[in-house]
Formats: C-alpha cells, sequence, structure tokens
C-alpha cells in the first residue's frame, strides 16, 4: 500500500509488529514496552520508534500519554462511526468494481470465494486473511488506488477489535454467502445490486462485531490491558539474534 514503509530494519519491525497485532498476540489496548521489545529483537530503539510511528499513522497503535504506544482499541460506541466510513468507501468501490471488471479480477474474485467456501466445509476455522483477500480483490477490481489504501486502514482496524475476542465474528454462513452474491454481481456488472449487497453484509458485520464485543465487556467497566510483551517474529530470529522477515506480505 502506497505510505507504507517497506525498508530495512524499520520495515521488518512493521510487518512483524502489524501481524502480531491483527492475529491478537498483541491485543487491543495492550502497551508496547519499547524497551524490552528492542532488547528482545536485538535492534536500537530508532528502527522500533520508526515502525511505531508508521503503525500509529496507520491507526493500529495510539499514543497514550505518559504510557507510550499501545494496540487501538474503541468502545462499543465507536464502532458506528468506524462503520459509516467503511460503509460509504466499499459501497463505492463495490459499484465502481461492477463497472471498471476485468476478466480475470471477476475470476479472483470467485477464486477466492470457492478457496473460503472450502476452508468452512472442511471445518478449518478461517483467519482473517481469507476475508481482506474477498475484499482486496474487490477493491482491486474497483480500480481506485486511493479508495483501496483507505479501506485498508479501516479494514485493519476492524479486525484488531476482532482479534480481542473470544468469539470470532468473520466468515460465518451469511459472511461466506454475501461475498459469493457480491462477486456475481461484480460479474453481472449490476452496480446497483453489488452496492446494496455490500451494504447489507458491512451492517451484518457491525451487529455481529457490537454484540461480541459487549458479550466480552468484562464486569464493573474496562480494565487496562498489560504491557505488551510478546515480540518474537513468526518466522523467528535470524541467527545473530536479530529480527528475521516473518515471510508474510501484508494483506
Amino acid at each position: 500500500m502506497t505510505g507504507l514503509v517497506h525498508r530495512g530494519l524499520a520495515g521488518q519491525v512493521v510487518e512483524m509488529l502489524r501481524e502480531q497485532i491483527l492475529t491478537g498476540v498483541l491485543p487491543p489496548g495492550s502497551r508496547l514496552n519499547e524497551v524490552e521489545i528492542a532488547r528482545d529483537l536485538g535492534i536500537s530503539r530508532g528502527p522500533l520508534r520508526e515502525a511505531i510511528g508508521q503503525l500509529v499513522s496507520e491507526g493500529l497503535l495510539v499514543h497514550v500519554p505518559n504510557k507510550g504506544a499501545a494496540v487501538f482499541a474503541a468502545r462499543p460506541d465507536d464502532v458506528a462511526a468506524l462503520f459509516e466510513l467503511r460503509a460509504a468507501l466499499e459501497c463505492a468501490a463495490a459499484r465502481m468494481a461492477a463497472h471498471r471488471r476485468r476478466p480475470q479480477e471477476v475470476t479472483r474474485l470467485r477464486k477466492v470465494c470457492e478457496r473460503s467456501r472450502k476452508a468452512r466445509e472442511t471445518g478449518r476455522k478461517l483467519l482473517y486473511d481469507l476475508d481482506l483477500d474477498f475484499h482486496r480483490s474487490l477493491m482491486e477490481a474497483a480500480h481506485s488506488p486511493r479508495i483501496a489504501e483507505q479501506v485498508w486502514l479501516v479494514q485493519q482496524q476492524v479486525i484488531v477489535l476482532r482479534s480481542g475476542l473470544t468469539s470470532r465474528t468473520s466468515h460465518t454462513e451469511t459472511s461466506l454467502s454475501d461475498h459469493e452474491a457480491m462477486a456475481e454481481a461484480v460479474a453481472e456488472g449490476d452496480a446497483d445490486l453489488a452496492a446494496n449487497l455490500m451494504e447489507a453484509h458491512l451492517a451484518l458485520v457491525e451487529t455481529e462485531l457490537l454484540q461480541a464485543m459487549q458479550a466480552a465487556q468484562p464486569e464493573g467497566g474496562d480494565e487496562e490491558r498489560p504491557v505488551a510483551r510478546r515480540t518474537a517474529p513468526s518466522g523467528g530470529t535470524a541467527p545473530s539474534g536479530r529480527i528475521a522477515p516473518s515471510g508474510r506480505t501484508a494483506p
């Protein structure tokens, strides 16, 4: 995506932290201990701070006064605003995709749906990357890089909120059916239907997310998250003790 850091050590740290945030290893609200993370990775705090700054600019991390950086978290009241923005962007993109799609992009949308369906039928627990793959493919069919970039930033925040829940809400049967219907609407060039399906889909996702967040709300109000210390990248560390690339490309 345009504007992301993809250079040298700082870029590796960005991708490592991003993956841990999106998969819930670093849960919403957890604070990052820069000293411990830099020590565990065998790096100076300069590249780490650059990486943290990049993730703050993306909305995955926030600066907490007198406490440093923490993983993005939101109250249920904040979710409505997040989905208002997402609906405005993605409904427009769905409409564009129906007008601008190319044959290879329709093929990719259908293949993403097929992979998701197969994964669900075999009982595998579907992860966020399959959901993102569909929405990313739709953005590519829309041929609007600026909208795609903004959608990606909003989607990441939704994934973070989901990651902190015991009950994951992505890829229910209804959600998967929505994706399949949208793919066909785009294939048929039906812009109104594609946009309407996206609007209904996102409304469902918002409702499911709110219900899960409210069910997970602790008695007696919010509790402060502990300092985040898990920093080992999924691909391990290099022999020198310094960070090695995880081998994963950000979705």
